[in-house]
């Protein structure tokens, strides 16, 4: 009679998640013993980066994947980035060695007493098996909820002497479906609204890039002849941001953002939250006369958007339907955005400098991974995206993704065979909250390029007090810290990149390399505005 675990093993291969990220704790080893040949497993020093690592593949593959935690501990390590991977939508299955059924009552060493809670409100879906033959059909059923709409991780914890146990019937294996398309008579109205309007905007989320709509998105647009915005703090791009219409990135304060759509009466939302604020800066959630349309797959958004009419559908479905519906307009399109000044190349180089010697070496195919808070404005404003699928980051704001998210990307541009190039833009404070993702990259011997802007500060912190008025926080200076020499340790190629015509040559030579290379570029220490 098959095993427990040999069926869940038998299940995994049919549902296509033969890669396991993890790092390996006691509580999993009766899952992982005799690993299987035609499985991988990934292996991180630590769990929060096996959990950004399976996020960053999961994206760019646009499949679920699978990542194996360690009891209580090990799931709490992991848990900032688990935060992540629920803004970001990503469909993780989740799973943590729990203690010998024998022993749960007296709750010996590494027991988790309330496994399905810990990780709660961060998965759709928490559970322990009420007996071992469950388990094989719990990981079903986690897969068809990770991958509905709104996508998101779920979380399992499974005995560890489950998996010896003889198995029931294997479960059935099911397809589910992962888009849903919006209802006729809202999708009309919100198209004879659009249509009706004096002057629309059209806000862009992440969604769209998820459900490969970027050719939708152009087609309403230059059918409305509407001024694009990405949706703030995104964490993939909707539109292609050379695009005359195109407009920017909405500051992420109620007030600003309000400020930035004044003089349009109708506001198209697609794809992303209503909205994602932060700092607090009081004001009007729209400007007076202005009405917001919003479209999401997200009930939850929907309901806790505090403006706005809502029509539930599949961003890229939306699209193509409202392309359809609308009529031409009878307008001039907008004018061009303004380009921005010559940068400033120091010394010390500015980051406007940094990232404009970046751009005019970036490879026209490249996938940017980015974990830079203080400088993403000019970042942002030098590189922008021209494909899909070419830019990824935390929705979460919480640090530590960015670094193993690019590794998971990296092994998947592997994997599918596209190869495209992918370079992290990491801050120097960053970095170091998940810096063991590069030996995983260094031993999967991924031609990572890793630029690390060093400015020896949590700038972005620094921003913040002189806004809210806090000075003399501690903490917020970083000296002393070797980025080169930590990542040579970790088997990894490192040149410190000290004049900006010097990057192009370090970049080829990163990407055409066999393992990852980090690129610390000196910038300056000037404290940028937070809005």
């Amino acid at each position: 009679m098959a095993t427990v675990r040999e069926t869940t093993y038998d299940l995994l291969r049919a549902l296509d998640l033969t890669t396991v990220f993890g790092n390996p704790g006691s509580t999993e080893e009766p899952f992982l013993q005799d690993f299987p040949d035609d499985f991988r497993y990934v292996h991180a020093l630590h769990e929060a980066s096996a959990v950004a690592m399976a996020d960053g593949y999961a994206q760019a593959t646009g499949r679920p994947a699978h990542v194996n935690l360690h009891t209580a501990p090990g799931t709490g390590n992991g848990m900032g980035n688990l935060v992540t991977a629920w803004h970001n939508k990503t469909p993780l299955i989740v799973t943590a060695g729990q203690q010998t059924r024998e022993m749960l009552l007296i709750e010996p060493r590494l027991a988790n007493p309330r496994a399905a809670e810990l990780t709660q409100p961060y998965v759709k879906w928490a559970y322990e098996p009420a007996r071992a033959q469950d388990i094989p059909a719990a990981f079903m059923r986690a897969y068809a909820t990770a991958v509905q709409p709104p996508a998101g991780p779920v979380f399992l914890s499974l005995p560890l002497d489950d998996w010896d146990q003889p198995a029931a019937a294997a479960p059935v294996v099911r397809t589910v479906a992962t888009r849903y398309a919006p209802d006729p008579q809202r999708l009309r109205e919100f198209a004879d609204m659009v249509a009706a309007s004096r002057s629309p905007a059209l806000v862009l989320g992440s969604a769209v890039d998820r459900a490969g709509a970027w050719p939708a998105a152009v087609a309403l647009a230059e059918r409305l002849a509407a001024p694009v915005w990405s949706a703030p703090a995104p964490e993939r791009t909707a539109f292609p941001e050379d695009h005359p219409h195109f407009r920017g990135v909405l500051p992420y304060a109620i007030g600003p953002l309000a400020e930035a759509l004044r003089g349009h009466d109708t506001v198209l939302v697609i794809g992303a939250p209503v909205f994602r604020y932060y700092p607090y800066v009081p004001g009007d959630y729209l400007p007076d006369g202005t009405r917001l349309l919003h479209v999401t797959d997200d009930p939850g958004e929907a309901a806790r958007a505090p403006v706005g009419d809502s029509l539930l559908g599949d961003a890229g479905l939306t699209l193509a339907a409202l392309a359809d519906l609308v009529p031409p307009a009878d307008r001039p399109p907008p004018p061009p955005r303004a380009a921005p000044p010559p940068p400033e190349f120091g010394p010390p180089l500015s980051p406007d400098g940094l990232f404009a010697a970046l751009a005019e070496h970036w490879p026209p195919d490249g996938v940017l991974v980015q974990e830079s808070p203080s400088n993403l404005a000019a970042l942002r404003r030098r590189l922008p995206a021209t494909r899909p699928g070419s830019y990824f980051t935390m929705a979460s704001g919480g640090l530590g993704f960015g670094l193993p998210a690019a590794v998971g990307i990296a092994l998947a541009e592997r994997d599918t065979g596209r190869g495209r190039p992918v370079v992290a833009v990491i801050g120097d404070g960053s970095f170091h909250y998940s810096v063991q993702a590069l030996w995983t990259a260094a031993r999967l011997r991924l031609p990572l390029a890793v630029v690390v802007p060093v400015n020896q500060q949590y700038a972005i912190l620094k921003s913040f007090a002189e806004l809210k008025h806090t000075p003399g926080v501690p903490g917020l200076d970083l000296p002393g810290l070797d980025v080169t020499a930590v990542a040579r340790g970790y088997g990894c190629a490192g040149e410190v990149v000290e004049r900006p015509e010097r990057l192009g040559e370090a970049l080829r030579a990163a990407l055409a390399a066999d393992r990852p290379t980090v690129l610390p570029v000196p910038i300056s220490t000037d404290v940028p505005r937070l809005l």
